[in-house]
């Protein structure tokens, strides 16, 4: 008996709730521009992207995309271009999240915002350790006493 071997096809978190390409293009870039006017991060993000904001911002919409849609179009490594900023600190982080949610809660639909934020804020806890590991700042591990 042949059997035909149909290509496997992608479906991540986001087809379920509804996430499209359009949605992440517009998520992305209403919530960039926030952070480009925000007092606290503005400094640090413009400081870093200068010129290359169009850029910056495809590339972050091929993460969203690889992330919610399992398209796999991003390459790169965040960890390690957000590890060499000194300046960035976890209230950069909370500052972050509260912008990215604002903007995912007013342009998405209600499962698709809170499908966004939930990974950003796994997004954010993972990158925020990896910076404390680097900076060797991660309390020391205690072995359980069972």
């Amino acid at each position: 008996m042949n059997q035909i071997s149909l290509p496997s096809t992608r479906v991540g978190p986001g087809v379920a709730a509804g996430v499209t390409e359009a949605m992440i293009h517009d998520l992305v870039h209403d919530f960039y521009a926030a952070v480009r006017s925000d007092p606290e991060l503005g400094p640090i993000f413009n400081g870093v992207i200068g010129d290359g904001w169009d850029t910056h911002l495809s590339k972050l919409c091929d993460f969203w995309s690889s992330v919610l849609l399992m398209t796999g179009r991003f390459k790169g490594a965040p960890m390690v271009v957000h590890a060499e900023l000194p300046e960035i600190g976890p209230s950069h982080f909370s500052r972050w999240l509260e912008l990215f949610a604002k903007s995912a809660e007013r342009l998405c639909p209600t499962e698709a915002a809170a499908l966004f934020i939930a990974k950003s804020e796994m997004i954010a806890q993972s990158l925020q350790l990896g910076i404390a590991a680097r900076r060797g700042h991660l309390p020391p591990h205690h072995a359980r006493s069972d």
